[in-house]
C-alpha cells in the first residue's frame, strides 16, 4: 500500500475478534473469514445440480442485482481475453435486446424473490433460451424446479452479499459449460488455498498495522473514492458497495482510464466539501502503460485528499488475484464498521424499500 497524501484522522481502537463481535452479533465477520471453505463449497454444488455441458454461441448473460449480481461481474474479470464468447451482466428488469435462443442466462438472485431477476427469468423463458438458476430458494427456485430448469443451491443465513464466492463460482462455472470460457477449477481450488494464507495475515488475529487494519483506520472519517482499472474494476465496485452495506456511508467507485477524463478535475474542489480518500486498486499483471497512469493519476490527485492509497492484486492467477482484493474489501468493510461502532448486518433502508415497492 502506498499513503500519497495526507493520512486521515488515525485511531487506534483495537480491531481485535473480540471487539468487532461487540458491534457484529450476526456475525458478518466470520462469513467473510470463510471466504476459503465458500469457495471450496461452491464448487461442489455446481457440479451437483449441473451434470452435463451445452453449447450457446450466444454467450452468457448474468441477471441479478447487487451482492448477487457482482459474482457474474468478478467471473467477467477472472476470465478476461480468456473467454471465448460476451459475458455480460445486466442489473434490469429486463434482458440486453440482443439476447437471442442461443443465449444462457444465469438468472442469480440469493434470496429468489428479486423482482428484477424473476423479471429476466420470464423473458428467458419467452424468449427460449437456455436457463440456469442460482438461489437459496423463493420464487425463482420454484418456477425453475417447474419448468425444468437447473437450480445451483447456496446456503440460507447470509446476508446476499457474503455469498459472493457462491455466485461468482456458479457464474465460471456455468460459463464453462456454455461455451463462454474455460474451466477453472483447479484455479478455483488454488485461491482458496491461497485465500486461508490472506486470512490470516489480514484478518482479525492479525497485528494491528496489517494492511486490512492499517487501510481501515486511514478510510474512517472519510469518503473513499475507490477506483479500479481492467481486472480490478469490478472489485473497486465491490469495495463501494461493502462499504455503503457494512459501514452503513457513502462510498463511490470509478475506472481508470475514464477516471482521468472528468472525476480527476473534480477533486480540486474536495477540501471544501468534506473530506474524501482516493483508493487506487492495482493489479500485479496489469498493462504497463496503465500502471504508470495510475501512478501518476494518484500523484496529482494527493493533494487535495485526506488519504490517498494505492493497494496491488496477490496471486499468481486471475482468479487468485481478484479474490485477494475481495477478501481485503470485505475485510476493511467489517473493520470501518467497528471503527464507526455500527453492526454490519442489517440493511433495514433495502428492506423498508422493498416493503415500499410490494405496497404499490
Amino acid at each position: 500500500m502506498s499513503d500519497g497524501g495526507s493520512a486521515a484522522t488515525p485511531t487506534t481502537e483495537e480491531l481485535s475478534r473480540e471487539a468487532i463481535a461487540r458491534v457484529d452479533p450476526s456475525g458478518q465477520l466470520r462469513e467473510v473469514l470463510a471466504l476459503p471453505e465458500h469457495l471450496r463449497d461452491a464448487l461442489w454444488r455446481v457440479e451437483s445440480a449441473i451434470m452435463s455441458e451445452w453449447d450457446t454461441p450466444g454467450g452468457l448473460v448474468v441477471a441479478g442485482m447487487g451482492g448477487s449480481a457482482i459474482g457474474g461481474a468478478l467471473a467477467r474479470a477472472a476470465l478476461g481475453d480468456h473467454s471465448s464468447r460476451p459475458i455480460f451482466v445486466t442489473r434490469a428488469y429486463g434482458l440486453p435486446s440482443w439476447t437471442t435462443p442461443d443465449t444462457t442466462v444465469l438468472c442469480a438472485s440469493y434470496s429468489g424473490n428479486t423482482e428484477e431477476t424473476l423479471a429476466c427469468y420470464e423473458s428467458a423463458g419467452a424468449l427460449g433460451a437456455q436457463r440456469v438458476v442460482v438461489t437459496t430458494g423463493g420464487r425463482l427456485a420454484a418456477m425453475a424446479r417447474d419448468d425444468g430448469i437447473p437450480v445451483i443451491p447456496v446456503p440460507g443465513g447470509f446476508q446476499p452479499r457474503a455469498a459472493v464466492a457462491y455466485m461468482t463460482v456458479a457464474a465460471l462455472e456455468v460459463a464453462a459449460l456454455c461455451g463462454a470460457g474455460p474451466r477453472l477449477t483447479s484455479e478455483i481450488d488454488v485461491a482458496a488455498a491461497h485465500t486461508e494464507q490472506l486470512v490470516a495475515e489480514w484478518g482479525p488475529e492479525a497485528s494491528e498495522d496489517s494492511l486490512a487494519k492499517a487501510t481501515a483506520r486511514a478510510l474512517h472519517g472519510t469518503i473513499p473514492l475507490v477506483a479500479g482499472a481492467g481486472l480490478t474494476a469490478p472489485i473497486a465496485y465491490r469495495w463501494k458497495t461493502q462499504i455503503n452495506e457494512n459501514a452503513k456511508q457513502p462510498a463511490f467507485s470509478h475506472e481508470l482510464p475514464e477516471l482521468d477524463h472528468n472525476e480527476i478535475v473534480g477533486w480540486e474542489g474536495s477540501g471544501e466539501l468534506g473530506r474524501f480518500a482516493a483508493v487506487f486498486l492495482d493489479d500485479s499483471d496489469a498493462h504497463p502503460r496503465v500502471k504508470e497512469r495510475i501512478e501518476l493519476t494518484e500523484r496529482l490527485i494527493a493533494p487535495f485528499a485526506a488519504a490517498c492509497l494505492r493497494i496491488e492484486t496477490r496471486g499468481e492467477s486471475a482468479f487468485e488475484r481478484v479474490i485477494s482484493l475481495v477478501l481485503l474489501g470485505d475485510l476493511i468493510s467489517i473493520y470501518m464498521a467497528a471503527l464507526r461502532g455500527v453492526d454490519p448486518g442489517p440493511v433495514e433502508v433495502i428492506e423498508r424499500l422493498k416493503a415500499g415497492l410490494s405496497e404499490r
